[in-house]
Formats: structure tokens, sequence, C-alpha cells
């Protein structure tokens, strides 16, 4: 039983969604974005609210969908309303970033910069040469992007360099001692 996937999801009246043939168009002021669902699931709009329903109540795959088709589809009408953020932290000495066009350049200690490009969707923002702030309206590819970015150099948990996100807390350890 999906309890997540019974909520209905609200729809502000600035947004326009059409769903046709198991796929869901949602239109709102950042953009549009496009998504085919499941056959497991179907949607049904009344009163301004979108529900997403079972098709065959036996079936435990049907349950597991409705709740994700749920989520994926609040995400898609909270991304055209408001857009989503994520801010990375670079830390290390030496270890900056810059906005060049749509490429982000970074330099974090290896013998020379890696160039990064922003898909389609994807702006980002530097502040002070270690803050990067990604946004768009898709969370999915806004999570993939953010997540190469992080994996150009995680955090090493003795020093704390590397890059990492703004709300991650990084645990430190102690390094060698020198006992004999």
């Amino acid at each position: 039983m999906s309890r997540v996937g019974k909520k209905p999801i609200p729809i502000s009246d600035k947004t326009k969604i059409s769903y046709k043939d198991r796929v869901i168009t949602v239109n709102g002021e950042k953009g549009t974005l496009v998504r085919s669902i499941h056959p497991a699931v179907d949607l049904k709009m009344e009163d301004g609210f979108i529900s997403v329903n079972i098709i065959n109540n036996d079936d435990r795959k049907g349950s597991s969908l409705q709740g994700l088709t749920r989520s994926l589809v609040a995400n898609m009408v909270i991304g055209v309303t408001s857009g989503f953020e994520r801010v990375l932290q670079i830390n290390g000495i030496g270890y900056r970033a810059a906005l060049k066009g749509n490429t982000i350049v970074f330099n974090l200690g290896y013998s020379h910069p890696i160039n990064f490009d922003l898909p389609d969707g994807i702006s980002a923002v530097i502040e002070k040469n270690n803050i990067i702030k990604l946004s768009g309206i898709d969370k999915e590819k806004l999570g993939m992007v953010s997540a190469s970015i992080r994996r150009l150099r995680p955090p090493e948990p003795y020093k704390g360099k590397g890059i990492k996100y703004a709300e991650e807390r990084i645990q430190r350890k102690a390094g060698k001692t020198g006992t004999k």
C-alpha cells in the first residue's frame, strides 16, 4: 500500500497539463516537461488535482509504481512553476571553478583543468569561485548533473578537500599518529 501514491497532486492556475496516449505534458511559467506513464498506473485530472490510480489492484508492481509516478508528476508540476536549485561547494586550496558560456572550468588539483559542459535546461551561477548554484526545471536531470560534478573530486575525510553538496556534512577522520 503506497501512502505517497494516494495523495492528490494540486495544480496551480498557471500550469497547463495534458494527458494523452500515456504521455503527460506539463506547461508552466518556467518551461515544458514531458514524461511517459507506465501502463500499470493511470492518471485522472479533476477539480484542480491529479490522482494516480493503479489499473490492476492485485498487481504488486502497480502498487510500487503508484508512489513513484505520483512523485515524478509532482516534481514536474513543481519544476515548471518554481524550479529546483542545487548548491555545491568546492573546498581545498587552489580548487576553484569558472563559468565560460555553457561550460564550467574546474581547477581541482589535477595537472589540467576540467571542462564540464552543462546540458540543456540546466543553468549555473558561480559565487566566490567555490560555490556553484545549479538550477533547472527537471529535478532528475539536475540531480544527475550535480552528482556528475561531485564525482569529479569527491570530498575526502582526512582534509575535507573536494566538491560536496552545501547541506552535506563530511565525517572527518583522524590522520596517522607518530607513535614509536
